[in-house]
């Protein structure tokens, strides 16, 4: 019997029957070969990156682009979308007997790009907490968004 996984949707929950399905991250390179998403993943708090990390594995890499049919996604248009946590750290995992982790508040966002079969881009992320602007966000946006346009002309070389 194949173990099946779910997600929780604005409307319910979604059953995913194979895990095998699984979505595959994979983080933009930059021109000086830096994996920016992952950078930043590095510099987040303890906390942050643990429950980040869970969403990521749970949720993002479970449902792929249908995230953005539950709480946790937005399409942004033109190939983005952006992955999206506002919990209390508890709040993830904490129904499987998880570990609490110390009361951070989060606000986080990952942009993304779904290609190929089953492949998630991770192209930018920042901490949407520590500055909540339209302004940072639009910005953040733009730099997904540049380095999308940048990717798809390296695949068309």
């Amino acid at each position: 019997m194949v173990a099946k996984k779910t997600a929780v949707t604005k409307s319910g929950k979604v059953e995913v029957s194979d895990p095998k399905s699984r979505f595959e991250l994979e983080f933009y390179v930059d021109d000086d070969g830096k994996q920016l998403v992952l950078e930043w993943l590095r510099g987040l708090s303890l906390t942050k990156k643990q429950v980040l990390g869970q969403a990521m594995n749970e949720i993002l890499q479970t449902l792929g682009i249908d995230v953005c049919a539950t709480e946790f996604g937005k399409q942004l248009g033109k190939g983005l979308f952006e992955f999206r946590l506002r919990h209390k750290p508890g709040d993830i995992g904490a129904e499987k007997g998880g570990k609490k982790l110390p009361p951070e508040e989060l606000l986080l966002r990952v942009f993304c790009h779904a290609h190929g079969k089953k492949l998630i881009l991770l192209l930018g992320g920042y901490d949407k907490g520590e500055d909540t602007s339209k302004k940072r966000q639009d910005r953040e946006i733009g730099e997904a968004r540049a380095r999308l346009a940048k990717w798809r002309s390296r695949q068309a070389d």
